[in-house]
């Protein structure tokens, strides 16, 4: 039984005694509030998560609150925003990404964390000490096997493609084992693979010309904390320079991108509030064991295509889950 499913009993049981004694009592037992650890508001995250714990019956403001805090592209301010929600004592931190999910574990070491990730868990030393990640459980958005489906998309933008860009930041864990996914499947499809290292300090227009030095016919770029940060510019750099793109996260391509295939991150949320429902009923983060996205969408920006220019194949438009006109 979780700390809060057992507050609630003790409350009702005074409520009981108070009532059959004739007594009142002056205090309200205060709602179970979940703690909201993200980059940025997005509508198929925090709303989903929202809506989709209503339908479990936890109603914000009845049986529940919901502490959203917010980095805003500053990750320096993840360790201030996570001590807060911990010091307020919160039943349970939602944390999406992998800086948040750093913040939140080092601020405790015993409130429940449900992660959501877009990076592979061992990779970015997320799990791997049972001790230090007992209080830890979610899902992970990472599938290296979709690197061979990333690289098949650009093939139909681009058939003849030969010679591929790939943008990764060498400091990312995940990124390392995305790459080798990648690579892996350019060799099946015979495919050059040329990688460009952005780093934290790396100025994204320099990087781009070091791409158009090589003479590549497209880009992938591999996800992480950095290069989500950066994908305007990367996508803006990429359209400039007449480059189809692929990406893991349909983000980038909300950023001028030309195209995503990546986990459905409202079915993500869904899940992540399947966790938090099990946790506010008292199971232990530690029994609850980490979850991979299973379902996947594609997405298409045509505005991007008409000023690369590239000609998006019909068969491919229709599958589509979404296209940007």
């Amino acid at each position: 039984m979780s700390r809060w499913t057992a507050r609630r009993a003790a409350v009702a049981a005074l409520l009981l005694i108070g009532a059959l004694t004739g007594g009142a009592l002056a205090a309200v037992t205060p709602l179970p509030a979940i703690g909201y650890l993200a980059n940025e508001p997005t509508p198929d995250s925090l709303p989903v998560l929202r809506a989709a714990l209503r339908e479990r019956a936890w109603v914000e403001g009845r049986s529940i609150e919901l502490w959203p805090r917010y980095a805003q592209g500053k990750p320096e301010l993840y360790a201030t925003q996570a001590d807060e929600l911990a010091r307020l004592d919160v039943a349970v931190i939602v944390a999406v990404g992998v800086p948040a999910i750093e913040a939140a574990r080092r601020a405790t070491k015993t409130i429940p964390i449900v992660m959501v990730s877009p990076d592979d868990p061992a990779a970015a030393g997320l799990v791997g000490d049972p001790a230090a990640g007992s209080n830890l459980t979610g899902l992970t958005t990472f599938v290296p096997e979709l690197s061979a489906r990333r690289l098949e998309l650009l093939r139909q933008v681009v058939p003849d493609v030969a010679r591929v860009a790939v943008v990764w930041n060498p400091a990312s864990g995940s990124a390392a084992v995305d790459l080798k996914a990648t690579q892996a499947a350019a060799q099946a499809q015979s495919i050059e693979i040329v990688p460009f290292e952005v780093k934290g300090d790396s100025d994204v227009r320099e990087v781009f010309v070091k791409i158009k030095e090589q003479r590549v016919q497209a880009l992938v770029v591999l996800a992480d904390a950095l290069t989500l940060a950066r994908r305007e510019a990367i996508a803006k750099a990429a359209s400039r320079n007449g480059l189809p793109s692929v990406f893991a996260l349909r983000d980038f391509v909300d950023a001028g991108g030309l195209i995503s295939y990546g986990a459905t991150w409202t079915d993500v949320f869904r899940q992540a509030a399947g966790f938090v429902d099990q946790i506010l009923r008292g199971a232990r983060p530690a029994d609850l064991p980490l979850a991979r996205a299973s379902r996947f969408e594609l997405i298409v920006n045509l505005r991007t295509a008409r000023s690369i220019p590239v000609s998006i194949p019909l068969p491919l438009l229709r599958r589509a889950d979404r296209v940007i006109q």
